[in-house]
């Protein structure tokens, strides 16, 4: 597998021309990391043997290396999950009953565990005997026809079925069965979709410029970079085993705004396109991320690649990760725990030895990313690059969309649009390619002007939602229901005039990113004024997405959520100068 190659599939949908605005370039800086890793560390040599090593085609850790492991671990080394895949194990599963399935280790394993290498969640908890799966969305581009099959699937699960907009510009469907899913699988082959690889050990969805190639601002259209980084990381949708046995998850995304809402500096790897002597590429940040126990920001490499090496260079990352992660305790196996190990010229030591030249050039002082920018609102109507025409930004309360919304969206972005839409962090969608003599009629749709409006309240804008205990097993609170309830009822306390974001997360894995919100929930357990237990949230407040990023700190504990709507009035007249209702209206 050293060897792995792979050839490269032509972009599904034409890739409309891009060319990089002119302007000085600027130094961009990022916010200091939490825990700032050494830059020299003494490293033992034999601490820089791979852990890991190639058999029969799969990667496995090597004997020498399993003393502390976690129980992950020791599932991926009794079988490789994504055998289900490659080897058709799936199609014998589903023809199993659930009873069978439990009798046995192995073939529970596969059920909570292993299936998720194929995308697939068991959902145990609440859910048992269906799953969620989740897809892999380059870039956020999808197709009418793509969301037209997504659509029908869940529509078959009734009031189990739904689909939900991800923080990773991504899909994920909910109310799969079991018996269905090798058919669901072909399903999603044949329009050009697929959710391998895209849970547990692997690499997450690409993130890219959601307006690439239609933003007149734009640096670079991400969805070439987008799209290889995929296509290279599933081999064709195909299964990569190279980097399917990670120490943990791994972000990674391609920065093409100067609004940077690619969101670099929570990303395992983050391309920041920068000049060099002439030549376009990429600086590199590395070792963003969340986790219950530790969040930190991604720092400089202290690298710069070539546009020619995007690919080179990430599976260079991927291998040092691979090869050298921990894999003990799973709340100290991302990436940015290795670098700290090491020190980060270390790290980037192993990255270079790794790159086809066996080195790598110094960063580049010639940022293409202004860090004096006014991140720009895409929600709404707005003129493309393209003469002409427009792209429209509609709020999805929450993410949440169910089969028929799915299939109107995929109406209106056949007779208005290119049949295209774009999935975005914020959970929401962006129709591009609108005529502009299309847009008033496009506004006066009903699914526009009722559920999912170009110009939502202020604060509903700026709202994000995790799944919460209605689907998910970990979750400790009901987020997206509770989210829109509590802004609602916020909105008639308090009048605010500038944007503020707030984000919702069921528990402290923070799905929902609280840590990058203006003010952020995160639930837990907590008191009321009986002393008695009840759902709460820990509030968290000064998290900064952009150039100036900043992760926010807890600001007030084990607020029971009965009594979240006076706490929030008042932080957002406190802290985002928020005016409460009684005094405008008799000022007025």
């Amino acid at each position: 597998m050293s060897s792995f190659s792979v050839r490269f599939f032509a972009p599904q949908q034409p890739l409309l021309p891009s060319t990089a605005s002119s302007f000085k370039p600027k130094t961009w800086v990022m916010a200091a990391p939490t825990t700032a890793p050494a830059t020299s560390v003494d490293v033992d040599g034999q601490r820089l043997e791979p852990r890991v090593e190639e058999r029969e085609g799969y990667f496995v850790l090597k004997e020498k290396f399993r003393d502390g492991i976690n129980p992950q671990e020791k599932i991926k080394i009794e079988k490789d999950p994504l055998k289900l895949f490659m080897e058709a194990g799936i199609d014998e599963l589903a023809k199993m009953s659930f009873e069978d399935i439990d009798k046995a280790k192995a073939t529970k394993d596969d059920i909570d565990v292993r299936l998720k290498w194929l995308g697939l969640f068991h959902r145990r908890k609440h859910q048992y005997g269906r799953f969620m799966m989740r897809l892999k969305l380059p870039n956020g581009v999808t197709t009418s026809a793509q969301t037209r099959y997504l659509a029908s699937v869940i529509r078959k699960y009734g009031k189990e079925g739904c689909a939900d907009v991800t923080t990773r510009q991504n899909w994920q469907i909910r109310g799969v069965v079991l018996p269905d899913v090798p058919e669901i699988l072909k399903g999603l082959d044949e329009v050009g979709l697929t959710s391998l690889q895209s849970g547990m050990d692997n690499v997450r969805n690409p993130v890219g410029n959601p307006l690439a190639g239609i933003d007149p601002e734009e640096i670079v259209d991400t969805r070439p970079y987008t799209n290889l980084l995929s296509q290279f990381i599933t081999a064709n949708s195909r299964g990569n085993p190279a980097f399917a046995n990670l120490p943990r998850k791994w972000n990674v995304c391609v920065v093409g705004s100067h609004d940077l809402y690619e969101h670099p500096h929570i990303n395992d790897l983050a391309y920041m396109p920068a000049t060099k002597n002439g030549r376009f590429g990429f600086n590199l940040l590395v070792g963003g991320f969340f986790s219950a126990k530790r969040c930190d920001e991604a720092i400089p490499l202290d690298a710069w690649v070539s546009a020619d090496d995007v690919i080179p260079l990430c599976k260079a990352v991927l291998e040092a990760y691979r090869d050298l992660g921990y894999r003990g305790n799973r709340q100290k196996t991302r990436m940015m725990w290795l670098i700290d190990e090491l020190g980060i010229e270390v790290f980037r030591s192993e990255v270079a030895k790794r790159m086809p030249q066996k080195e790598l050039e110094r960063a580049s002082d010639e940022d293409l990313v202004q860090k004096q920018w006014e991140r720009r609102d895409y929600l709404g109507v707005h003129p493309q690059k393209q003469e002409g025409f427009s792209y429209i930004g509609i709020h999805i309360p929450v993410g949440r969309v169910q089969a028929d919304d799915m299939d109107e969206l995929a109406r209106l972005a056949d007779t208005y649009g290119s049949g295209e839409f774009r999935l975005t962090v914020e959970q929401n969608i962006i129709i591009p390619n609108v005529e502009n003599s299309k847009l008033e009629a496009l506004l006066n749709e009903p699914l526009l002007k009722d559920r999912f409006s170009p110009q939502p309240s202020i604060l509903m804008k700026g709202l994000v939602a995790c799944t919460g205990n209605q689907f998910c097993g970990q979750a400790i609170i009901e987020t997206k229901a509770r989210a829109l309830k509590v802004t609602e009822e916020v909105e008639r306390l308090v009048s605010v005039s500038r944007p503020v974001r707030m984000h919702w997360t069921g528990c402290p894995n923070t799905c929902g990113q609280v840590q990058v919100a203006d003010i952020g929930f995160m639930g837990c357990m907590a008191r009321d004024e009986n002393g008695k237990p009840c759902e709460g949230a820990d509030i968290f407040l000064g998290g900064r997405i952009g150039s100036d990023s900043h992760l926010g700190e807890l600001y007030k504990k084990g607020v029971p959520c009965k009594n979240l709507v006076p706490v929030v009035a008042d932080i957002l007249v406190e802290h985002f100068g928020a005016v409460p209702r009684q005094r405008e209206e008799g000022e007025d």
